[in-house]
């Protein structure tokens, strides 16, 4: 079960296919995670590749190198920075970018860092511009310099720190700066789950929650699931109490069906925030193209909201394509609502914005 901690807008965080953790997410999460390498589900060539600097440090008798990890939210970044800690018999420290605004931020947990502890930092491209130059030479000499006063009068007093290993964690690695990339020794990018490894992830949930499951229910909640573990397993609990409430508690294929029927998330993993996209964008503009501003306006949501929430998950999908002209829906789109495409798409009201991005 592998997810992480990640929140960009409310909006994510409200919605059952959002990939962002809330409160509740996080609680199971922590009983669901796995301990060490070898429970861990999918990512074969991350989990192998890091295995190799694990044991290798281990056998040096050294903390290991600073590790990267990129890939969207839900993935397991999160969890597996606790496998590190836990795989090197080390105590971890979790912070994340947005919580580290002045360099003095920064230097105050470095500073009460023990030996050869890990450090998780999520969200680091989030950090502040001061703190994350401090961290190039903490990451590389395992020093930071303390300024004490001010203006001419300031002086730098070296601190000299234990050796530690910093995880990072980032969904948009493009943002950080290539003097903080080139400091970790280890890179990895999470990708996104196949069915198969959803329907391990699930197995493997329904039975830590003493949930019955058949082969059919899984692969159904999988198929719905977009690809992380995450979103996996907050369907596979929403499956579960329509089961306990409707039926006699095991999830089948017809039981996840009528569940997620009952909570809006189609067979492709849709919800209605999706689904209301494409459906203005083909009902009300013929398909595009379209301007973002127009097509939020169309669907009663802000700009980022359609931005940074739906669209990535239909542009993945083949649904949507994002063009200088505006979007426009393929006909992967349209066969997926349902709907005819007119002889010549775009042609409709999609042409009063076709220039809106």
């Amino acid at each position: 079960m592998n997810w992480d901690d990640t929140t960009d807008t409310d909006a994510t965080a409200e919605r059952l296919v959002g990939a962002s953790a809330d409160g509740e997410d996080q609680a199971v999460e922590a009983a669901l995670r796995p301990k060490d390498l070898g429970e861990f589900i999918g990512q074969e060539k991350v989990r192998e590749q890091l295995d190799l600097v694990l044991r290798a440090a281990r056998a040096r008798g050294a903390t290991a190198d600073h590790v990267l990890l990129s890939g969207a939210p839900g993935l397991g970044k999160t969890t597996l920075s606790m496998i590190i800690a836990a795989e090197m018999e080390a105590p971890i420290r979790i912070t994340s970018g947005p919580a580290i605004q002045h360099a003095g931020d920064l230097a105050a947990i470095l500073s009460s860092l023990q030996e050869g502890e890990v450090l998780f930092l999520d969200e680091i491209h989030r950090m502040s511009r001061p703190a994350e130059e401090m961290l190039y030479m903490a990451m590389e000499d395992f020093r930071v310099d303390v300024i004490v006063g001010k203006g001419p009068g300031a002086t730098a007093i070296p601190l000299e720190l234990p050796p530690f290993t910093l995880v990072g964690a980032t969904t948009r690695a493009g943002l950080l700066p290539p003097p903080l990339r080139d400091r970790f020794g280890f890179t990895a990018h999470m990708e996104f789950y196949g069915p198969t490894e959803l329907e391990r992830v699930i197995h493997r949930s329904a039975g830590l929650l003493d949930v019955g499951i058949d082969t059919a229910g899984a692969a159904e909640i999988a198929g719905r699931s977009r690809g992380t573990p995450r979103i996996a397993n907050r369907l596979l609990r929403r499956v579960r109490d329509y089961a306990q409430v409707k039926a006699d508690g095991l999830i089948t294929q017809e039981i996840a069906a009528a569940a997620l029927a009952v909570y809006e998330v189609d067979a492709r993993g849709l919800d209605r925030l999706d689904r209301g996209v494409l459906e203005a964008l083909l009902k009300l503009f013929g398909g595009g193209p379209v301007g973002l501003s127009t097509l939020a306006v169309a669907v009663g949501e802000e700009r980022e909201t359609v931005e940074e929430v739906a669209e990535p998950f239909l542009v993945r999908e083949g649904l949507l394509a994002r063009t200088p002209r505006g979007r426009v829906a393929t006909p992967a789109a349209w066969a997926h609502l349902g709907l005819t495409p007119p002889r010549s798409q775009g042609s409709g009201n999609g042409q009063q914005d076709l220039f809106g991005t």
